[in-house]
């Protein structure tokens, strides 16, 4: 960096902030986008899937999905193998880095987060803390 001394002032030239391309706060495996298709053709109206986190459960936190209708202010945006999915401004925190997932097992279908953020999860899996 060229600096100039005027003086006691010391002028420093500003320079030209780049944008980066920041990752997507949620990465959706092709299993989940694909269940995520299956459940927008019911609802017509919906335009994507909205995650979020509220505080309950057994370890403290618990994942939250909603049929989003519109996008909300401040909510970031995932396209992503052919569909949308909005993560509400609270849980970008809590949520980025995460890997959604669609798993049947024999006596289960549900959606999965493997989230590298969680310090710990409760035995039924179904929240967690950060």
């Amino acid at each position: 960096m060229f600096l100039r001394r005027f003086g006691t002032k010391v002028i420093v030239p500003k320079t030209r902030r780049v944008r980066r391309e920041m990752p997507a706060p949620i990465i959706l495996t092709q299993a989940a986008a694909d269940r995520i298709k299956v459940l927008l053709q019911n609802k017509p109206e919906a335009i994507g899937l909205r995650i979020g986190v509220r505080t309950r459960g057994c370890s403290g936190m618990s994942y939250t999905m909603n049929y989003a209708t519109e996008k909300a202010k401040m909510e970031d945006e995932v396209n992503d193998k052919g569909v949308r999915v909005f993560v509400e401004p609270k849980a970008l925190f809590h949520i980025v880095g995460t890997t959604m997932d669609y798993k049947i097992t024999p006596v289960s279908a549900e959606f999965t987060f493997e989230n590298p953020n969680a310090k710990g999860t409760c035995g039924c899996g179904e929240s967690f803390n950060a």
